[in-house]
Order: C-alpha cells, then sequence, then structure tokens
C-alpha cells in the first residue's frame, strides 16, 4: 500500500466542541480565536475565567482557569509552598502562579495524539475537574494570601470532611 492509498483527514477542531458545552450550561463565552475559547463559569465563591486552547501542533488542549486574586509579593513564598501541599493531593491538572500577572491559576491538559478526536464527555469533565479544584482550593489561597495562615492551617481549615446533616 502506498502513502497515496491513505485519506487525510482533518481533525475536528475541539474547541468547537467546548463551544457547544459553553452554550448548553448557558455559561457567558468569548471565542477570541479558531483555537481559543475563555468561559466565564459562576462558582462559590467567584467568577471564574477559564481558557482553553487547541495546540494542534502538540495535539492537546490546554485548560487554565484563573482566580480573581493576585498574590502579593510578601506572601509569595507561602503561597508557593501551599501550591506544593495542594499538587501532592490531586490526581490531574495542577495549580501554579502565573507570573507575569502574579494570579494563582489551575492548568491542566488533554492530550489528542495519533488523530485522537475529543469526546463531550472528556472536555466536561476536564472542565468539571478545573472548577471542582479551584472550588475546593480557593478559600485556601485567601487564608495564606489575606489571613497571613501558613499553609498547613488553610488547608486544616478547609479540607475537613461533614457527615449528616444539621
Amino acid at each position: 500500500m502506498s502513502l497515496i492509498d491513505f485519506e487525510i483527514s482533518e481533525i475536528p477542531n475541539p474547541v468547537d466542541l467546548i463551544e457547544k458545552i459553553a452554550s448548553a450550561n448557558d455559561w457567558a463565552f468569548d471565542r477570541s480565536g479558531e483555537d481559543e475559547i475563555t468561559i466565564s463559569v459562576t462558582g462559590r465563591w467567584c467568577e471564574y475565567s477559564v481558557s482553553l486552547s487547541w495546540m494542534e501542533g502538540l495535539e492537546a488542549v490546554h485548560l487554565a482557569c484563573a482566580f480573581d486574586f493576585k498574590v502579593i509579593e510578601r506572601r509569595k513564598l507561602e503561597v508557593m509552598k501551599l501550591l506544593a501541599c495542594i499538587n501532592e493531593q490531586l490526581w490531574v491538572g495542577h495549580f501554579d502562579i502565573w507570573q507575569a500577572e502574579n494570579v494563582v491559576m489551575y492548568r491542566n491538559a488533554l492530550l489528542l495524539s495519533d488523530g485522537a478526536i475529543a469526546q463531550a464527555g472528556q472536555l466536561e469533565a476536564m472542565l468539571g475537574a478545573g472548577v471542582d479544584s479551584c472550588e475546593r482550593y480557593y478559600q485556601t489561597f485567601q487564608y495564606v494570601i489575606w489571613g497571613g495562615k501558613t499553609p498547613e492551617e488553610a488547608i486544616a481549615a478547609v479540607l475537613f470532611e461533614t457527615v449528616g446533616e444539621a
């Protein structure tokens, strides 16, 4: 079989599917280009700005979810320690500081190598995991940045399980 016998098909752009997911959930979004979309998701603690980009050369969808507060310089080392503590607990994605803006963000990527096509369930799970992680740890960042708590104190204050109802 020669190379001419293979049919070359274009891989669908996952950002088109993400736009459909955003519309179905009534999320405000801005499609800034063919390969990028920013979605506004209302959480319990703040409005999350979730940017998703299709990186064709890497065959990956990249997700970045930024918080609405900046890391002040005098608390940066403590926030970095907090990031390490939190990232140890995450199974997918990670938190880091976007150095250019000193903003905490959650990041993750969905690899679609060898022509794999993104499915709605995969993209919804990736979005859900990102927002859930931001919601779960949002207050820890507030406690460290504004409350002057140590990373260990902040995590202990936020991550406790309740049983039953009052």
